[in-house]
């Protein structure tokens, strides 16, 4: 017993130590599926944010996640229930009312969240060595942790944060991503403060991701369960898509950072100096130096490039464990591609 013990605990020590940070949210969930298929992460918490939905919603939504894919072991921690400085604005419009496409999944009756999201992230940050970020929601819980605790992000292994965009529009302004938007003033400090690189996985690279009524089929087909969950979370989402941007589909913004975490090969992009505008009609915006006009070293990469169905094949092996070969056959066909 002692034997086995210590192996399934050299196995936990060799996997990635992660927190994520999240505000669920429709691709939350999605995101949340995917690093909880992933053998490699070692998932220590789930930290909610207000953004999409108030954190509250949120931490409900990821105990959903987490009971439907039988891992309530996992904690869930509520966080900062208003932006730094602004108003808070959700996006009930996108998500639904219950941040889960009015899908009215119940709630698992033996879990609830617990309070002191950002003290769970320096607690963890201080106790735990090799621990990584993945943020994919409006970073306030980061910016209340930063500032209450920065000597504790010295050790943080990586931060990958989805948000901001540098080439592409904005999605709830000509300019800005909705994540950096709500709360402008926590991303820049956190993108002035970290002193890690920010791996921006921006709309430049998750806007080409688009989950269509054809692959959730695929995935139905799969796994009438797991298939059957993603289509009633996501038939809201893709109408809404419909309706903003005429795309049959939903664009999948947040499980592109877990896969980026898992395999950063996924994504390619150059490392500069970003900073975050606060206010007018503006706010939100990451405005990215390229060209090296300001002199300042990089403090971000900022992702530019993906392979839209290598992540696809990524997000269907792993959540549906088929082989990725047979996925990427499939995927092909799906596409249209029926060259032999």
């Amino acid at each position: 017993m002692e034997r086995q013990a210590a192996c399934k605990e050299k196995k936990r020590m060799e996997r990635k130590k992660v927190i994520i940070d999240c505000d669920p949210g429709i691709d939350d969930a999605l995101a949340l599926m995917l690093a909880l298929s992933s053998p490699e992460l070692d998932v220590l918490g789930i930290t909610t944010v207000c953004g999409n939905v108030p954190p509250d919603a949120g931490a409900g939504n990821a105990l959903r996640v987490l009971d439907f894919m039988g891992r309530l072991s996992v904690p869930v921690y509520t966080g900062a229930a208003k932006p730094l400085v602004r108003e808070y604005a959700d996006a009930e419009d996108t998500h639904g009312k219950d941040g889960l496409g009015e899908s009215g999944l119940p709630l698992p009756k033996n879990a609830a969240p617990r309070e002191g999201a950002a003290d769970f992230i320096t607690e963890t940050l201080r106790r735990e060595k090799g621990v990584s970020i993945i943020a994919i929601g409006p970073l306030t819980n980061i910016a209340v942790a930063l500032k209450e605790s920065p000597e504790v992000f010295k050790d943080l292994e990586k931060f990958v944060s989805m948000g901001g965009c540098f080439k592409s529009f904005g999605n709830c302004s000509p300019v800005a991503e909705f994540n950096y938007w709500c709360d402008p003033d926590a991303a820049q400090y956190v993108y002035r403060n970290l002193g890690k690189p920010i791996h921006m996985v921006g709309l430049d690279v998750t806007r080409k991701v688009v989950l269509t009524p054809n692959i959730v089929e695929y995935m139905r087909r799969l796994d009438p369960q797991k298939g059957g969950f993603i289509d009633k979370i996501t038939r809201f989402y893709m109408d809404f898509h419909w309706k903003q941007e005429k795309i049959i589909g939903c664009v999948v913004n947040d499980p592109l950072a877990v896969a980026y975490f898992l395999k950063p090969e996924i994504c390619g992009g150059f490392y500069a100096f970003t900073d975050i505008e606060t206010g007018g009609m503006c706010a939100g915006q990451s405005v990215v130096d390229s060209k090296g006009f300001w002199g300042k070293e990089p403090n971000s990469r900022v992702l530019t490039s993906t392979s839209p169905a290598a992540f696809m094949c990524m997000f269907i092996s792993r959540v549906f464990g088929r082989g990725y070969d047979e996925t990427s056959a499939v995927l092909k066909q799906i596409a249209g591609d029926t060259a032999r």
